[in-house]
C-alpha cells in the first residue's frame, strides 16, 4: 500500500498575494488525492525533523536561522528575491522535512514500499548553509542523508525532474559518492546550474532541455542518459524530486510536457527500484504553479505509484 505523508501545518506557510508558492499549489493536490480511486492510500500525518536530521545536510547556523525567524502573524521576512517566510513557515518547513524522514524510516523499515510526501515549501534549491528559490531546507537531501546515517545504506538515488536544476541537492552531495544525483531540467533557466559537465565525483548527471522541447526530448533524455546511469549505480533506495513544472500550461517555464509523461517516468522510475531496490521508492513534491495542471500531474504520478 502507498503511503502519503503530509500534515495541516504545511498550508501555513504563506509566502503572501501573488506568489507563486502558495498554499493552494497543496490544496490542488490533496483535494486530487482525495478522491475515490485513492482511498486505498494509506494516509500519515508528517512528523517534525529534528535538528539533528536536519544538520546532516545543513549548517546549525542555517537551521537556527530558518527556525528563529518567526514573523508575526500577517506579517512576513523576505529571505531572498523569491524566498519568503510567514508566520507558519518554520513549523511546516520542519514538517516537510520531517515527512521525507518519516518515509524512509517507514520504508526501509519494511512497513511499505512506496511513499509520497504532500508537502510544502519545497527543498532542493536550499543548499547547506542558504534558502534560496522558495525552498528553506533541503527535504530530499534530508532523507538521503538519513538514509546513509540512520539506515547504513550505500547507495542511494535521487532523481529530479522538476524543470528547475537542484541546484540544493547537487552542491549537497556533490562530493559524495554513495548519492548518485540524476536530473532533468530546463536549460538556459533558474538557478543557471546543472550543466551537463558538472559531474561531481561522477555522482552527478545533468540533462538540460531547450525551451520549447516536449514529451520526445523530455523522455528521450531519460531513456538515453538518466535512466542507464541509475541502473549502472544499483540504488538500493530511489528518492524523486517530484517537480510539475515542466507542464506545458506551467507559468514559470517553457517545457510541454503533460501528465502521462509523469506517468511514465514515474513507472520508469519504479522499473528500476525493481530492479535494484526491493520496489523502495519515495517521492516529495517540488514544483508546479499551475494549479490544474499540477492536480493531474500530481494524480498521476500517485496512480503509478499505486500500481
Amino acid at each position: 500500500m502507498l503511503r502519503l505523508y503530509t500534515h495541516p501545518s504545511c498550508l501555513q506557510h504563506d509566502p503572501g498575494p501573488g506568489h507563486p508558492e502558495r498554499p493552494a499549489r497543496l490544496r490542488a493536490v490533496l483535494d486530487a488525492l482525495d478522491r475515490d480511486r485513492f482511498s486505498a492510500i494509506d494516509r500519515i500525518e508528517a512528523p517534525q525533523a529534528t535538528r539533528e536530521q536536519l544538520r546532516r545536510v545543513h549548517d546549525a547556523r542555517h537551521v537556527e536561522r530558518i527556525l528563529a525567524c518567526t514573523p508575526a502573524a500577517g506579517e512576513s521576512s523576505r529571505l531572498d528575491e523569491d524566498t519568503v517566510m510567514s508566520a507558519g513557515s518554520a513549523e511546516a518547513a520542519l514538517r516537510a522535512a520531517g515527512a521525507v524522514v518519516a518515509a524512509v524510516d517507514a520504508v526501509l523499515g519494511g512497513t511499505t514500499r512506496r511513499a509520497f510526501c504532500a508537502v510544502r515549501p519545497p527543498g532542493h534549491h536550499a543548499t547547506g548553509d542558504q534558502a534560496m528559490g522558495f525552498c528553506l531546507f533541503n527535504n530530499i537531501a534530508v532523507a538521503a542523508a538519513h538514509a546513509l546515517a540512520a539506515h547504513g545504506l550505500q547507495r542511494v538515488a535521487i532523481a529530479d525532474f522538476d524543470v528547475h536544476h537542484g541546484n540544493g541537492t547537487q552542491a549537497i552531495f556533490e562530493r559524495e559518492p554513495r548519492v548518485l544525483f540524476a536530473s532533468s531540467h530546463q536549460s538556459p533557466l533558474y538557478p543557471g546550474s546543472g550543466r551537463e559537465d558538472e559531474c561531481g565525483v561522477g555522482n552527478i548527471v545533468n540533462a538540460t532541455l531547450p525551451p520549447g522541447a516536449g514529451s520526445h526530448e523530455f523522455r528521450e533524455i531519460w531513456d538515453g542518459v538518466l535512466l542507464p546511469r541509475l541502473d549502472a549505480f544499483r540504488p538500493q533506495l530511489v528518492l524523486v524530486s517530484a517537480g510539475f513544472d515542466a507542464h506545458r500550461s506551467d507559468p514559470l517555464a517553457d517545457i510541454r510536457l503533460s501528465h502521462e509523461d509523469y506517468a511514465w517516468i514515474t513507472e520508469r522510475l519504479l522499473a528500476v527500484a525493481g530492479r535494484h531496490a526491493g520496489g523502495r521508492l519515495i517521492s516529495t513534491m517540488e514544483g508546479g504553479y499551475a494549479l490544474d495542471a499540477l492536480a493531474s500531474s500530481a494524480s498521476a504520478h500517485v496512480r503509478a505509484l499505486m500500481e
